[in-house]
């Protein structure tokens, strides 16, 4: 058997991966988890405002990192939702202005389009802020020195939301989902730091080690990557089983979405992890075998 293996073509290897990925996809396979103390913090920060809380939602991240964060995205985007909290869109990056887009018109328009969001009372979109560093500071304290009206084209005074807002810092809680810089560290060097404004994140997997030493000083908690999102589903399910739980009548089409792209990722390491095993495996014996021979 093992010499059967020592041998086994590599393009068996390509097809049993194909198979890891493919099978869990197509039969709709899901991987909820159990939350974490940081995810925990973030989801509980979230669910004990008051309703109509203004949030600030930063967007920093473009198409490039979107498997990775919009499941979590789309994920505070519906708890807002459902809490009936404002919400405040605005990123650092011009090319997040497409997933902006796409996450008010999948959640707010289409989800609960039940719920008639009104623009300018319910969720604004202030858009695209050049400046890294230096707009940070300046949407945390006045706004309108840097632009006087969203990204619509309608003047901030004339919205019911902009009326008693000069900057984020006057909001309750800020939301970062964050691919690189300009993103999480600076928002919270920047805002959070200099203003007190609360600020929860959620990040690429590379980045939570950089950023797990701001908790609970600086940040509130930290959304990890596509396990992070997987973990937010959840919790989101078990507070809300009417709208999230798939058996549940009239619940949200596709709401684990990112339960199911975290199934094929565990088949996937687990057929890593074993290809590991029995190449060391593999490796031994065959060392073994010249020794005794």
């Amino acid at each position: 058997m093992w010499q059967f293996l020592n041998q086994l073509d590599r393009r068996w290897v390509f097809l049993a991966m194909l198979l890891a990925v493919a099978v869990p996809l197509l039969c709709g396979f899901s991987s909820p988890a159990a939350l974490s103390p940081d995810t925990r913090a973030v989801f509980e920060r979230l669910e004990n405002l008051p309703d109509g809380s203004r949030i600030a939602l930063a967007i920093d991240y473009d198409p490039s990192s979107e498997a990775e964060l919009h499941p979590m995205a789309i994920a505070f985007v519906r708890h807002c939702v459902l809490k009936r909290h404002k919400m405040y869109f605005v990123t650092l990056w011009p090319t997040a202005l497409p997933v902006i887009d796409r996450l008010v018109r999948q959640v707010i328009e289409k989800e609960f389009a039940d719920r008639k969001l009104v623009y300018g009372e319910d969720y604004i979109l202030l858009g695209y802020q050049p400046g890294e560093q230096v707009a940070i500071q300046v949407l945390a304290n006045d706004i309108r020195k840097s632009k006087t009206r969203d990204d619509r084209g309608q003047s901030l005074d004339s919205l019911p939301m902009m009326r008693d807002v000069r900057g984020l810092k006057e909001l309750d809680l800020l939301i970062n989902v964050s691919a690189g810089y300009p993103g999480a560290k600076e928002w919270v060097q920047y805002a959070g730091v200099s203003t007190g404004l609360p600020i929860a994140v959620g990040s690429v997997g590379v980045q939570v080690p950089m950023l797990l030493p701001y908790i609970p000083k600086q940040m509130i908690g930290l959304v990890g990557a596509l396990r992070g999102a997987v973990e937010y589903e959840t919790a989101l399910a078990d507070q809300y089983p009417a709208v999230f739980r798939p058996e549940a009548a009239g619940a949200i089409p596709l709401a684990n979405i990112g339960q199911r792209r975290m199934g094929p990722q565990l088949w996937a390491h687990l057929l890593i992890v074993t290809l590991i095993l029995i190449g060391n495996v593999l490796f031994l014996t065959g060392r073994y075998s010249k020794r005794t021979a």
